[in-house]
């Protein structure tokens, strides 16, 4: 029986709508958030279930091992999720030390705090296997071939994890989704950067050509299928998560501006995109294959436009 689930990086985008949607839906689960609290993790994401009698909350780094390892034996989970993460790209290639630190130094120090009774869901990205060469999608056997400092930081923790699970038989998963959007995203990312340039009714950026394509999903529905693997105790194994949904960015960044347009009657003439100097090493397509986990019985429902449209509200009421 599950009885507590502990989460690292809860104050997150991913992670607070895990909690948002987990901490109501399972009364009888008690969960713990630890969270080093970045600009990228705000405690207020959590205002819904903050104040939950089957919540709690630490402050604290992942990569101080003393209270990581403290907190895990007192609190004594049957599950951790972790979403913990530096996981901005462009970061990635000014300040990579704080991604080998926080994602390999960090996802060490929860290896090592566990025992091999607890349930580890080892959260990663479909870009750890580069990008797609001869349109052959990603699956769970794709060789990795990480070209960013952000997505090597998470390769080499995706191989910590399984190597904890051949040397001390733990029971952990890994799960390489692909691109997420929704509402509490940090502000820098893809979709929240043009939704907030064309509030503001300025210019958008567009990297290149903006021809690199990516797959997208809605989070809540990224959270379903975590949902899913957890009741379904589906301990040892690789998933990677897809919607099925690719857009170049070129071609969201006018999807956003359609939706704008026609759904919320905003004038967006002002909001033009600007192209700017690609990304250093910028993957140019990604796309995933994740038959396996459809095949024990989930299925991606994003909605492409509700969902996005869902998102697009949230920040304009946040502007």
């Amino acid at each position: 029986m599950i009885r507590k689930i502990l989460i690292t990086g809860g104050c997150g985008f991913i992670g607070s709508n895990f909690l948002n949607i987990m901490v109501p839906k399972h009364k009888n689960i008690k969960f713990h958030n630890i969270d080093k609290l970045t600009y990228a993790g705000k405690i207020k994401n959590l205002n819904k279930i903050r104040n939950s009698n089957n919540y709690s909350f630490s402050k604290l780094d992942i990569c101080n091992f003393k209270k990581v390892n403290k907190v895990i034996k007192k609190f004594k989970p049957n599950i951790i999720v972790h979403f913990a993460a530096e996981s901005h790209v462009d970061n990635s290639i000014i300040s990579p030390g704080e991604f080998i630190k926080t994602n390999i130094d960090g996802t060490y120090n929860i290896l090592r705090s566990m025992n091999k009774k607890i349930f580890l869901i080892h959260i990663s990205t479909d870009e750890v296997f580069g990008h797609v060469i001869k349109n052959k999608s990603f699956n769970e056997k794709t060789k990795y071939n990480p070209r960013s400092p952000y997505s090597a930081s998470k390769a080499s923790a995706d191989h910590l994890v399984s190597a904890w699970n051949n040397t001390y038989d733990f029971k952990s998963t890994i799960i390489n989704c692909c691109n997420n959007f929704g509402p509490y995203q940090d502000r820098e990312k893809f979709v929240p950067v043009i939704i907030k340039r064309i509030l503001q009714k300025k210019n958008i950026p567009i990297y290149g050509d903006g021809k690199q394509k990516r797959e997208w999903i809605f989070v809540n529905d990224f959270i379903s299928s975590l949902e899913f693997i957890i009741f379904k105790n589906l301990i040892k194994e690789n998933f990677i998560i897809g919607s099925g949904i690719r857009f170049e960015n070129k071609a969201l960044t006018k999807k956003i501006i359609s939706l704008f347009e026609k759904n919320l009657k905003f004038n967006c003439k002002k909001s033009k995109l600007i192209r700017v100097k690609d990304r250093l090493g910028h993957d140019r397509e990604y796309k995933v294959d994740c038959s396996k986990i459809k095949k024990l019985g989930w299925k991606s429902k994003t909605n492409f436009d509700k969902d996005l449209l869902e998102t697009i509200n949230f920040y304009k009421k946040k502007n």
